[in-house]
């Protein structure tokens, strides 16, 4: 980025636009990383020093990423228009697939594998036949009579009739 025509106050000096959003990102950045220390140290005092050491690697993470140039990078996107158009145009963008997705997932595959699927299913049952081709029956075609039941076989009568009713 170029420098804008901005002066600090009493100064002549251009500075970036900016250089004020990545200073106030530092900055609390940098207290932040102060606290955690903070936390440690009285959590560490504390006699929980497996604690302690875990909130000092978390508190430490912030001040890294300052050091690194992240959060510079980070102030620079955040007041872009054009990174939170982008960020838009991303969204958007993973609307439709899911979307699209749902309704695929809904309807069974695509429209290839649906007419597949029917085409499948033609096949699989012959128009004309009338009766299964399995091959003939080893079991007799007739049931034999049912053996003359006991009283405890009359409780389940009612049972029975609703399993018959439903066709089971």
């Amino acid at each position: 980025m170029g420098f804008g025509r901005c002066r600090m106050e009493g100064t002549n000096w251009p500075i970036d636009p900016c250089l004020e959003d990545r200073m106030i990102a530092e900055t609390v950045c940098s207290a932040v990383s102060a606290a955690g220390l903070g936390i440690a140290a009285v959590t560490a005092y504390r006699k929980r020093f497996l604690a302690a050491a875990r909130i000092a690697a978390y508190s430490l993470v912030p001040i890294g990423l300052v050091m690194t140039g992240v959060v510079e990078w980070v102030a620079d996107t955040a007041f872009s228009v054009t990174a939170w158009a982008g960020v838009g145009v991303l969204g958007a963008s993973w609307l439709l697939f899911s979307a699209t997705r749902a309704v695929e997932r809904r309807r069974g595959g695509t429209r290839k594998e649906r007419k597949a699927a029917r085409s499948a299913q033609r096949e699989a049952v012959a128009p004309a036949a009338s009766a299964p081709s399995l091959g003939p029956s080893t079991r007799p075609a007739s049931r034999p009579a049912a053996a003359p039941r006991s009283e405890s076989a009359d409780d389940f009568s009612d049972i029975e009739a609703i399993l018959k009713k439903h066709g089971i």
